[in-house]
């Protein structure tokens, strides 16, 4: 086996900071004490495996883990394995499993679980196309679990480390658990206690979760990982006034989002702590091509040319915002402002002439979005109002976000034409992680029948095999440029997402996803 040794060090010990200085594994400062987090958007479902949403994964992660995961930086860790090893041929991967480690039923974990855990996202999880180049997987002993590939694919432990849409390790008897119907049993330091969607979700210290030893502190969403508060409560609150108030009373121990108008009065709070976190997400719009007009490249582009994006970013963050060109933020190694010339156009004329090119007869046009999240209501605002100014029948439709994601995977849909949201977990997690975001299953501009469109397959196939960085990088860049010329997304920018804790509340750092292990009330 090549790199047995070099990978398990890199992706064990690849922290930000080096081992030596740390003394000793994180324990709690204190212990006890119940944390109550205000959530900002509704969940209906705690199946990780089927649901892309922000508000699925807050809740799920904390409960979940995965065979691989990221650091703080973002590079790939071991987490439930406690080594990799890569065939001289890169044709299999050997993971030896971390022994100790038991569901919160008790169950000990083994590789029979693993395997029924790649069965069922190999069925139905919403990025399955993670295992394509996959032939299959093997579980020679209890502790051992191989996959087998079928070609060389230099990006597949990239892809496998994401934590967008993970393969969580669930129990071997939960395979068959149908889509958003899954038991909710995991291995993470913290343990399902009660589910009412719409309401909230509790979170228990799982008493029997063994922390990763290979580590010293929490890294990424993996790491050395305690539970340090007795409970974790995920309310939902999607009025912004309402988390705030309840921050200030102490209702709230954490919230979720913090609008900007209130950051001054909460600054001036010393009972607060104020947790900007920038890059936030991509606020974006995607086009439906399933159906008339908008499979009409001649009518998506008039869209595309009548949108001004700072009136669009103004108006969804308060004027906390940055204007940025497609799917990576600046800054980012694979960034890139390929396609440049199809952003911020702002052109009501060429909006115009393009509308006559396109046929359109004033069908009405449904933007689907949703008030849990009010950047989005916010930008399908004034992108209705923009879109009514050269002459397009602009409507709303507003149900709740978890109704929004729903309808927007829906098949050959005619329940809308652009579905707004926002990308972000995806877009730190790299190129690889977002760009799967637009092909099959689940492409994102929803082409009918699942049909890709061939060309931005082709581009998507090179990003994960080309042998040499420099390759998958220049087919990120071609796949971004094509992506927005045949506007398969609307980019409009991104936005800072600010958070904020109680004082007492220590050791919570901003991240992709609320991480509540290694986290504590200060007595």
């Amino acid at each position: 086996m090549k790199r047995s040794r070099i990978a398990s060090s890199i992706l064990v010990l690849g922290l930000a900071l080096p081992a030596a200085a740390v003394a000793a594994p994180f324990t709690c400062p204190s212990r006890g004490g119940d944390i109550v987090f205000g959530q900002e958007a509704n969940v209906n479902s705690l199946d990780q495996m089927t649901s892309t949403t922000i508000s699925t994964r807050n809740i799920a992660m904390n409960m979940y883990e995965s065979l691989m995961t990221r650091s703080e930086d973002n590079r790939p860790i071991l987490e439930l394995a406690e080594s990799m090893e890569e065939s001289g041929d890169g044709l299999i991967y050997t993971f030896r499993l971390r022994q100790g480690v038991t569901f919160h039923n008790g169950k000990p974990m083994t590789s029979a679980d693993v395997a029924a855990s790649f069965n069922r996202y190999n069925r139905i999880g919403i990025q399955r196309s993670t295992l394509d180049n996959v032939a299959g997987w093997d579980t020679p002993d209890p502790h051992t679990f191989v996959i087998r590939m079928k070609q060389v694919q230099p990006t597949f432990i990239e892809a496998l480390s994401s934590f967008s849409v993970p393969i969580v390790i669930i129990p071997s008897e939960h395979e068959n658990d149908e889509r958003q119907q899954l038991r909710v049993v995991g291995t993470g330091p913290f343990r399902l206690l009660e589910f009412v969607p719409g309401s909230h979700a509790r979170l228990g210290r799982f008493d029997g979760y063994q922390p990763n030893t290979a580590f010293e502190q929490r890294s990424g969403f993996g790491g050395y990982r305690v539970a340090c508060v007795d409970t974790v409560t995920f309310r939902i609150v999607t009025e912004a006034s309402a988390r705030v108030a309840g921050l200030e009373t102490g209702a709230l121990q954490a919230v979720e989002d913090v609008p900007t108008r209130s950051l001054d009065s909460l600054r001036r709070n010393s009972a607060i702590t104020i947790l900007p976190l920038q890059n936030w997400w991509i606020q974006i719009a995607l086009p439906n091509t399933a159906i008339p007009p908008t499979n009409n490249l001649a009518f998506r582009r008039a869209v595309q040319a009548a949108l001004g994006m700072e009136d669009i970013m103004d108006a969804a963050t308060d004027g906390n915002y940055r204007l940025n060109i497609g799917f990576q933020f600046p800054g980012r190694p694979s960034y890139t402002d390929a396609g440049k010339e199809t952003y911020n156009i702002n052109d009501q004329a060429r909006a115009r002439a393009l509308l006559r090119e396109s046929g359109y007869r004033n069908e009405p046009i449904i933007l689907l979005t949703n008030r849990d999240y009010p950047p989005m209501y916010n930008a399908a605002l004034v992108m209705q109002q923009q879109l009514r100014a050269v002459g397009i029948n602009a409507n709303l439709r507003v149900v709740d976000w978890p109704t929004s994601v729903q309808m927007s995977q829906r098949v050959n849909s005619d329940e809308w034409h652009f579905f707004h949201t926002g990308w972000g977990t995806q877009p730190a997690l790299g190129a690889l992680a977002t760009m799967q975001f637009l092909v099959s299953p689940n492409a994102a501009y929803r082409p009918r029948d699942e049909h890709d469109d061939p060309e931005v397959l082709a581009l998507w196939n090179a990003m994960n095999n080309e042998r040499s960085a420099e390759a998958r990088q220049a087919a990120y860049a071609n796949m971004q440029r094509m992506v927005l010329e045949r506007v398969y997304a609307l980019p409009f920018g991104s936005l800072t997402k600010v958070q904020a804790v109680r004082s007492n509340v220590q050791g919570f750092v901003p991240f992709r996803i609320p991480r509540f292990s290694n986290v504590w009330i200060q007595q």
